[in-house]
């Protein structure tokens, strides 16, 4: 690419590399000391202060475009004037001039009805390999016309007095210029989530399409589809990886008019924190040359991943391309949706790990959101703290919550789709703090419903939150199907319930006016 291509958007003197591939980007990495090499080849970099996201520094500009359909708050949503954008966007473009600079195209969305291209400028080699390995790429005589520009200066930092934002770091969005800028951090997960969010406001508004957190993957023999919505740590990665489905997507997905689930995301990016061969095969062979490991440790001796090494972060993190899941749906997309699971980690062990929720309480958890942050994923979140993030994203949904939620009633009235809250937290805190459920008895019940045999099983009421829960699972103890039965001060239990549910209570009435009664008839009620 000629460095005019960069002076058009204000970048002058600089060298760019244009669509460089994996091998050659991991070469610079390594020879710039910016990364080292695992004993199998896989990159491994660093990067930085910011391990993981910063919500409170995400900003959308102000303007016509977005002023009356943007969800305004001090927390996710917050407003930036347009012409401290201006102000701002000149300073980084003026940072970037004269610098060495990756420069990459690629796309969004695999069905190519609502293909959003994009061109990313980065300052940092493995900030245009995350691009790669997260974004449909195309090759160095493909050609397309960007619809967006990616800025990414992570070297650049603000000054908040002057510049409008909240500390040196952060993450604008301009729907107008269809710009994305990120400075002052170097976590990759900036240039995903804002794309993210970015596609949350575009497809809803003016597509039709009902966007979503959330993975999905299809039986082989079925060809029906699940699909699995959560936050970081909840296991939405892990479950939806399933060696008897082929995986659609583990993180971001779009529901067209006509019913089909198409991924947004050429790749993947997985929390590896304590993986292994056995318990998750399908990412641990990912990690492979050419995909990117972020904040990881290595053995001195053998320079081997140490998996259990939290030392930087518990929010250790792998990119890499979706093919290099072998287990995948090709065309990653879908249709025949049979299946919906909440999953939810509960740090109070009152939720069962699966009950089944009706059309009312689905919209009803669905736009709360509850979970809890689970370390590292966030600045500052070391212990688990139960959250409420509106549609199991709200720092990245630009729109009124209950509007994706008006969506998902939509689509649940139009079929006979099951929806399922999943406790993938902690089953019973008793006299002490009790335990998370263990993986394999989350992926044995997730199979249950996916094989149909819950079907055919018994159900008995769950008091105030008025969901239903199955007394008998294949495989799995009766006991852990009803958290009260784990429980020895029945006291506690019960005051634990209460607790929980008026925290569900006081969330939703941010809602409450927007909402109808057929939402509000899913709210738990305390007796």
């Amino acid at each position: 690419m000629s460095s005019l291509y960069l002076e058009n958007y204000g970048i002058l003197n600089s060298s760019n590399n244009w669509q460089l591939s994996p091998e050659e980007l991991q070469n610079i990495i390594i020879q710039n000391k910016m990364g080292v090499e695992t004993k199998s080849g896989v990159l491994s970099v660093n990067t930085g202060l910011f391990t993981g996201r910063s919500p409170e520094d995400r900003f959308i500009v102000k303007d016509n475009i977005t002023n009356e359909k943007i969800w305004w708050d001090e927390k996710f949503n917050q407003s930036f004037d347009s012409k401290k954008f201006d102000r701002i966007y000149q300073k980084v473009v003026g940072y970037l001039s004269e610098k060495n600079l990756y420069v990459r195209d690629g796309y969004l969305c695999s069905d190519k009805r609502y293909q959003l291209n994009i061109r990313s400028i980065s300052e940092y080699p493995w900030s245009d390999l995350f691009v790669h390995n997260l974004f449909f790429r195309i090759s160095k005589i493909e050609k397309i016309l960007p619809d967006w520009l990616l800025l990414c200066a992570p070297g650049f930092q603000a000054n908040p007095r002057t510049d409008g934002t909240n500390r040196k770091n952060f993450t604008i969005l301009n729907f107008k210029k269809k710009i994305v800028l990120i400075g002052g951090s170097g976590y990759t997960g900036e240039i995903k989530k804002s794309i993210f969010s970015v596609l949350n406001f575009i497809l809803p508004i003016y597509k039709n399409v009902f966007p979503m957190h959330c993975s999905a993957n299809i039986g082989k023999l079925k060809k029906d589809t699940a699909l699995f919505f959560g936050l970081s740590g909840t296991g939405k990665t892990t479950i939806s990886n399933d060696p008897d489905r082929k995986l659609i997507g583990d993180d971001e997905h779009g529901w067209t008019d006509d019913n089909i689930i198409f991924n947004f995301e050429g790749g993947c990016y997985a929390k590896i924190l304590g993986i292994s061969k056995e318990k998750e095969p399908m990412i641990y062979h990912a990690i492979k040359k050419g995909a990117m490991l972020e904040n990881v440790i290595l053995k001195k001796e053998t320079k081997e991943v140490d998996f259990f090494n939290d030392s930087i972060t518990q929010n250790m993190r792998v990119s890499y391309p979706i093919d290099f899941i072998k287990n995948i749906e090709k065309k990653l997309l879908s249709s025949n949706i049979r299946n919906i699971f909440f999953l939810t980690y509960d740090a109070f062990g009152v939720l069962p790990p699966i009950a089944k929720l009706n059309k009312a309480q689905s919209a009803y958890y669905f736009l709360l959101g509850y979970t809890s942050k689970v370390a590292g994923t966030e600045l500052n979140i070391k212990e688990p703290q139960a959250t409420f993030s509106s549609c199991f994203g709200a720092p990245f949904m630009p729109l009124n919550p209950v509007q994706y939620t008006k969506m998902l009633i939509k689509k649940l009235n139009n079929s006979e789709i099951k929806v399922w809250m999943v406790n993938t937290g902690l089953i019973s805190l008793g006299e002490s703090r009790g335990f998370r459920i263990k993986l394999k008895y989350t992926r044995k019940i997730v199979q249950c419903v996916l094989d149909g045999c819950l079907s055919s099983v018994d159900y008995e009421k769950y008091p105030i939150f008025n969901f239903y829960i199955p007394k008998y699972c294949p495989g799995i103890s009766p006991n852990i199907l009803n958290p009260k039965k784990t429980w020895k001060n029945k006291k506690i239990y019960q005051n634990q319930v209460e607790n929980l549910v008026k925290k569900f209570i006081k969330n939703f009435d941010i809602y409450r006016k927007y909402t109808d009664k057929e939402i509000l008839s899913g709210e738990p009620k305390i007796e």
